[in-house]
């Protein structure tokens, strides 16, 4: 099965975008504007303390009435962060994210944040998978002579 470690070295996008608790919102709106991302990281000292979406923007600041000027990432931020280290599958991904509702997940191996999976990347990678897999297959019921799956 697929290991998070290898979906990463896929992904073409290789920097993990961070902020730390201090910073606002303002700021990290145009940080996911300016890099066409949905989530960062926010950390304090290298250490991951939360995670901020564009969910979390929309609903903690702006259905509220808050000035994302002066709301900070420690004011929004979802606190306890679901993590995957590169070992795990990506079907351990996609059940995490199934079960507790979340659409990103830091990769984190020895304490440190190496990347970032989002539901759309393990969709593709399921995808892809499975069309190698039924391609496979469909030659193997014809006779062709295929490499080993």
């Amino acid at each position: 099965m697929i290991k998070v470690k290898d979906l990463l070295k896929k992904k073409p996008q290789k920097v993990v975008f961070s902020v730390a608790s201090t910073d606002s919102v303002q700021t990290i709106l145009e940080m996911m504007l300016a890099n066409t991302i949905r989530s960062v990281v926010v950390l304090d000292q290298d250490k991951l303390i939360g995670i901020v979406s564009e969910r979390d923007c929309a609903l903690k600041v702006l259905f509220r009435n808050r000035k994302a000027a002066e709301t900070t990432a420690a004011e929004i931020m979802t606190r306890d962060v679901f993590t995957v280290t590169g070992e795990e599958t990506i079907d351990a991904c996609m059940l995490m994210m199934s079960s507790k509702n979340i659409r990103h997940l830091p990769v984190a191996d020895t304490g440190k944040v190496v990347g970032m999976v989002s539901v759309g990347d393990v969709v593709k990678e399921v995808i892809c998978h499975q069309t190698e897999l039924i391609t496979y297959l469909e030659g193997y019921i014809r006779g062709n002579s295929v490499n080993a799956y």
